[in-house]
């Protein structure tokens, strides 16, 4: 808004008497310096309609921001799926041929064993004099020994798939079918040392369920 410029001061009659003329005076000046301090203000005062520019861009800024972060999370969203989609082809490959190899290593590895048994066999029995059926006996014993040595094995590692610790550490909490079996989160016992003597009814019988079903000690 243009400020008014301020009015002329009028003409003073000269019939007046030198005060008033000088009264005059001061209060026309006091009215347009009123008058000039008024349009300042207004000139001042913003529009509350208008939109302040900095606002403007900043709400610019927002949205492009965020039409950035959307189409970014497209982008990671899509290269996830054919990362996904990559790996479980890979591995349904790779089990398919995996099941392949192991099959054709056993199938090979079992008749490795059975002709290196036969190759002792006919040692034994040409070169110690050691009679045929003694001499089947002892590479059936070895190979009996070989089986037991390497069943013993597999059943200790498998041990390590039941979750023992954290079975036990649930049943100090109260979560599970051991929690009546091991002792509580407040004790200082140890479950380990207690789970080391199967847990066992008034009858001296391994504990069942609410379904009948023995329980698997920890």
């Amino acid at each position: 808004m243009q400020p008014v410029p301020p009015k002329a001061t009028p003409s003073v009659d000269k019939g007046l008497s030198e005060a008033e003329r000088e009264a005059l005076k001061a209060r026309v000046r006091e009215r347009e310096a009123r008058q000039s301090e008024r349009l300042r203000e207004q000139a001042a005062q913003p529009d509350e309609d208008a939109v302040p520019p900095d606002l403007l861009e900043a709400l610019q800024q927002l949205g492009a921001t965020g039409r950035a972060g959307l189409v970014a999370a497209l982008d990671a969203t899509r290269a996830f799926r054919s990362l996904l989609s990559a790996d479980f082809s890979l591995a349904r490959s790779a089990l398919g041929r995996t099941l392949a190899f192991t099959g054709v290593a056993i199938a090979f590895g079992a008749s490795s064993w059975l002709l290196l048994m036969a190759v002792v066999i006919s040692v034994l029995n040409r070169q110690f004099g050691m009679g045929l059926t003694a001499a089947v006996l002892t590479t059936a014993l070895a190979s009996c020994l070989v089986t037991w040595f390497a069943g013993w094995q597999a059943m200790r590692y498998f041990e390590h798939t039941r979750m023992q610790a954290t079975r036990r550490q649930l049943a100090r909490l109260g979560i599970g079918e051991l929690a009546d079996f091991m002792p509580t989160a407040d004790s200082a016992e140890s479950a380990r040392q207690t789970a080391r003597h199967p847990p066992r009814d008034a009858n001296g019988q391994p504990p069942k369920d609410e379904r009948g079903v023995e329980v698997t000690p920890p």
